[in-house]
């Protein structure tokens, strides 16, 4: 077993020596260069965990040649000496390091939790609010390595304006750690102490009957998509994303009801949705004909990708109206349609637990221990309500359009 300072000339001395060896630092405990059978040198560095009563370990600094030079090397054992005389493992330490760099990577962590979200109305959330807010702060910083600090910049080059939008951000990095904490993969999270952003307004926007019946009219000069979309949201109560991305093979024209499967409803809970005379006759203009396609998106764009066009549709929309010769409408949304329909539904009397039933919500007569074990589907009774409801919007449609 040699010994001597570890050198060019002895690391040369050492490859021309056609003896297989280790040759050992004089000056840095375990550090030491090993050359195998075809020549080439490694240089190591050989250490205990816990005492002499411990087993001896080796760690693989790297072969000789670049980046690995005598003098390299050196301090890299110099600077692994210091860990072990810490009680950490080098190797560890380099396992971890590399952990850090690409599985913790906040970039690539996030990829997966969003991939590990349950409800696409969520997981949508999770993208957005991820790829637009967090990773253009965060970008690869190891998650262990998170401080309040970095999440305060999150929110800081958010404006002001943004109060919904903030406290969405804010509900899915909660989320994200509280996740990375239950896996293990970090101690605490880094939003442990922050208070939650204050709550939005809820909006209360609703359409009278003469703003419901001018939307109506104006709907179809939009778009041939957003048209028919818009009057479904009104006759159906149902979410803009719902109704967007509706699919034949989900109607069924013979029992006139339309079935949406949890994993495109926004809380995951499926919905079974009576068709009222109105909203047949939207999807008989959509497939051309009162005989629908068994199959396919209904609302596909010219290149066969869902509709998305919502901001240029809504913005004719509005034009539209703002034109048609009434007083200005108040600032609206297409969400407030959803609104005006729960309302519309209370002023012709429908019972409250219908009303949930028809917008599929969970919350209210359907929250706890009633959305347990009261398990009557409502069914005969939103079919009686959307009746109601279309009489109603018919009626409406008549007085906006006298002649037609």
């Amino acid at each position: 077993m040699a010994r001597g300072k570890i050198t060019k000339r002895s690391i040369d001395a050492l490859i021309s020596n056609e003896l297989d060896g280790i040759l050992w630092d004089d000056s840095i405990k375990g550090f030491g260069a090993k050359r195998t059978k075809a020549g080439t040198v490694t240089y190591v560095l050989q250490f205990r965990m816990g005492g002499r009563e411990s087993k001896t370990r080796r760690y693989t600094i790297g072969g000789h040649g670049s980046p690995w030079t005598p003098v390299t090397a050196r301090a890299e054992a110099e600077r692994l000496s210091i860990l072990v005389a810490q009680n950490i493992d080098p190797g560890e330490a380099d396992r971890q390091r590399r952990r850090e760099a690409v599985d913790l990577a906040f970039d690539n962590y996030a990829d997966r939790f969003a991939d590990a979200c349950v409800g696409k109305g969520w997981r949508r959330l999770v993208n957005q609010s991820l790829r637009i807010h967090v990773k253009p702060v965060l970008g690869s910083k190891p998650l262990p390595k998170l401080t309040r600090v970095d999440i305060v910049a999150v929110f800081d080059r958010m404006p002001r304006a943004q109060v919904a939008n903030i406290r969405n951000v804010f509900a899915v990095l909660r989320r994200l750690f509280r996740w990375a904490v239950s896996r293990g993969d970090i101690e605490r999270s880094p939003m442990e102490g922050m208070e939650t952003p204050p709550a939005v307004k809820a909006r209360d926007r609703w359409l009278s009957d003469e703003e419901l019946g001018r939307v109506w009219t104006a709907a179809p000069h939009t778009h041939h998509c957003f048209g028919p979309i818009v009057r479904l949201l009104i006759v159906t109560g149902q979410r803009r994303e719902e109704v967007s991305s509706l699919r034949w093979e989900e109607l069924d024209r013979k029992e006139l009801l339309w079935t949406l499967p949890g994993e495109r409803a926004k809380n995951g809970e499926p919905n079974r949705v009576p068709l009222n005379d109105l909203a047949v006759a939207v999807l008989d203009g959509a497939a051309g004909s009162t005989t629908w396609p068994r199959s396919g998106s209904i609302f596909a764009t010219s290149r066969g990708g869902p509709f998305t066009g919502y901001g240029k549709g809504k913005n004719k929309l509005d034009l539209l109206m703002s034109q048609d010769g009434g007083e200005p409408v108040p600032d609206w949304r297409l969400h407030d349609l959803r609104r005006t329909l729960a309302t519309g539904f209370q002023r012709l009397g429908v019972r409250f637990e219908v009303t949930e039933a028809v917008l599929n919500h969970v919350g209210g007569s359907r929250a706890g221990v009633a959305g347990i074990y009261q398990r009557h589907d409502w069914k005969n009774e939103k079919r009686e309500a959307m009746k109601s409801w279309n009489d109603h919007v018919s009626a409406i449609i008549r007085s906006a359009n006298p002649r037609s």
